[in-house]
């Protein structure tokens, strides 16, 4: 007969088991040619958007991916959400600062992991080749240009 610990233990992890985060609660997979990319309004138009798991507009954890073509510049901006990156493809090229600076630019090859802290100021540069990098967060997603003037939904074209 289970003791008062082990049913205790036994609850708790029934309880946890139970508690799946938002599109986490079934078995699913991802395979790269099945990616959905989408035009995101706060990027430029030729830059795409990828949901991969969660709703990045709601309160939660989510998964996206973000390509850029080569030569596509991401002015300064930040986000309230601490990030994690991680580098899918190509060399993601990222600095630090409400300005853009080609010197202050870093470069991160595939595979490599970057922590952004929310609010921090930083720009993007797909210097070299298309990027895709893929972005987990604790939404719900935001994205403040330092400058209107890069904002493209600020522009018609």
């Amino acid at each position: 007969m289970p003791n008062e610990t082990t049913a205790v233990m036994t609850g708790a992890r029934q309880r946890a088991v139970a508690a799946h985060q938002p599109g986490q609660d079934v078995f699913k997979s991802v395979l790269s040619e099945d990616v959905n990319w989408k035009p995101f309004a706060a990027f430029r138009p030729s830059v795409r958007l990828a949901v991969i798991v969660g709703q990045p507009s709601e309160t939660g954890p989510y998964t996206i991916r973000v390509r850029v073509p080569r030569g596509v510049k991401l002015m300064p901006h930040r986000h309230p959400e601490d990030r994690v990156y991680t580098v899918i493809s190509g060399v993601f090229y990222m600095g630090l600062g409400e300005q853009f600076n080609p010197e202050k630019l870093e470069a991160y090859p595939p595979g490599s992991v970057i922590v952004l802290p929310g609010n921090t100021s930083h720009f993007h540069w797909a210097k070299s080749s298309e990027y895709i990098t893929q972005v987990t967060a604790i939404g719900p997603l935001g994205l403040e240009y330092i400058s209107a003037n890069d904002d493209p939904r600020n522009h018609n074209s």
